[in-house]
């Protein structure tokens, strides 16, 4: 299941966002690749030891956990810190699958979920989309406006496509869900979807009600929580 969502960033968070970006320093991103992904990955990522890697962070990670419809459609029991990559002068990320859990001992988390936020406006850069590889060989390419978010199964294999004009700056964030399973989560997200479309044309209707209880109770059912 793929969910693109739009203005996850409002506009003043993508200015102070941007002005983090322009003033911070940067590191080789392959530092946080594993050893077979850093043979593709070149691109740069904003140290994350830095003052304004701390401020930025702050803000993707609160607009991430404010959004009711990613919040609905991922169903998030923990997620990383934000990572903030840059890609420029013909930079590219070769085709990977993300590792599969990140963190150590004390603070480990199950990549369910991988999720984009585009910084840059697209019309100020060529190439950089973000390409989901599918069964078949199928491909299917994303390039979104800035603050909006595409939420995508970490497992799948991707790549982003050589940025050959401008800059392409992204926040990535990886989700762990309560619900493990992707075909459970997609079914999930369908009966949200539905009780969002029939209390939009209805109302509190006894078929509101039906679906909702399905829903809760197929969460119920499925949700690994702790404590």
């Amino acid at each position: 299941m793929i969910v693109c969502v739009p203005d996850v960033l409002t506009a003043q968070e993508l200015g102070a966002i941007r002005a983090e970006l322009q003033n911070s320093p940067y590191v080789d991103g392959s530092v946080t690749a594993g050893w077979s992904a850093r043979m593709v990955k070149k691109n740069q990522q904003m140290d994350t030891g830095s003052a304004q890697y701390t401020r930025a962070s702050d803000i993707v990670r609160a607009a991430f956990q404010r959004n009711a419809l990613l919040q609905a459609a991922l169903l998030p029991a923990a997620n990383t810190q934000p990572l903030f990559n840059r890609y420029a002068g013909g930079m590219e990320y070769g085709a990977h699958v993300d590792a599969p859990v990140m963190g150590g001992l004390g603070n480990a988390l199950r990549t369910d979920i991988a999720i984009t936020v585009f910084l840059s406006d697209p019309r100020s850069y060529d190439g950089g989309e973000l390409v989901t590889h599918a069964n078949g060989g199928m491909e299917y390419s994303f390039k979104l406006e800035a603050g909006a978010a595409i939420a995508y199964p970490a497992n799948t294999l991707h790549h982003v496509n050589a940025v050959t004009r401008g800059v392409r700056d992204a926040a990535i964030i990886w989700v762990q869900s309560m619900v493990r399973d992707a075909a459970r989560r997609e079914l999930l997200w369908d009966l949200e979807s539905a009780k969002r479309d029939i209390f939009g044309r209805e109302g509190k209707t006894q078929v509101f009600d039906a679906v909702s209880r399905s829903h809760a109770n197929l969460l119920r059912m499925w949700a690994e929580v702790t404590g």
